[in-house]
């Protein structure tokens, strides 16, 4: 049994730590050469590339696992999901409990594009946390004195950038 289930996961592991490394270098070449010119243009780039990789994960967990997840929600809230801006705060009753973030925001059409605060250990893991690095998660540490300014300035930045994108929509100009 353990020899059939490393047959699997080895291919696996292998093939999601590549294409991982692929993702990286396209996004290590956007963020020198696009970021600069446009953040917007480098989100929406990224947006794309980000969520190859995460969906390879996504699959996984689905097809593996077999995680069924349930929302419980109005039916004007389940409507918007994926389709406007909002905040979703998880217990924390597991490590991976942003890996179960990810598969509700692929089935709400907004994978590529989700953020979220991790522990900022997890920038240094190779191909996974330079994604979310290259993606603009926050990385905390477990400190609040340390975290909080670096929570408001993030927040700000949040609340800034969806005005400036708003307005842009608005007016017509990127």
């Amino acid at each position: 049994m353990a020899i059939a289930a490393a047959a699997v996961i080895v291919p696996l592991g292998l093939l999601f730590f590549v294409s991982g490394l692929v993702v990286n270098l396209i996004q290590g070449i956007c963020f020198i050469l696009v970021r600069p010119l446009s953040k917007n243009t480098y989100r929406r780039i990224n947006r794309v590339v980000a969520e190859l990789l995460w969906l390879e994960l996504v699959w996984l967990i689905d097809w593996w696992a077999g995680v069924k997840i349930q929302v419980y929600t109005d039916p004007e809230t389940f409507r918007l999901m994926g389709k406007e801006h909002a905040l979703v705060i998880c217990n924390h009753r597991s490590d991976i409990d942003w890996l179960v973030g990810w598969v509700l925001a692929l089935r709400s059409g907004c994978l590529g594009s989700t953020l979220a605060v991790m522990k900022k250990s997890s920038k240094f893991l190779p191909v996974i946390g330079w994604s979310m690095w290259f993606s603009e998660y926050l990385f905390l540490e477990r400190s609040w004195a340390k975290g909080e300014n670096t929570l408001k300035v993030w927040v700000h930045m949040l609340y800034l950038y969806k005005h400036c994108t708003l307005y842009a929509q608005y007016t017509g100009t990127h």
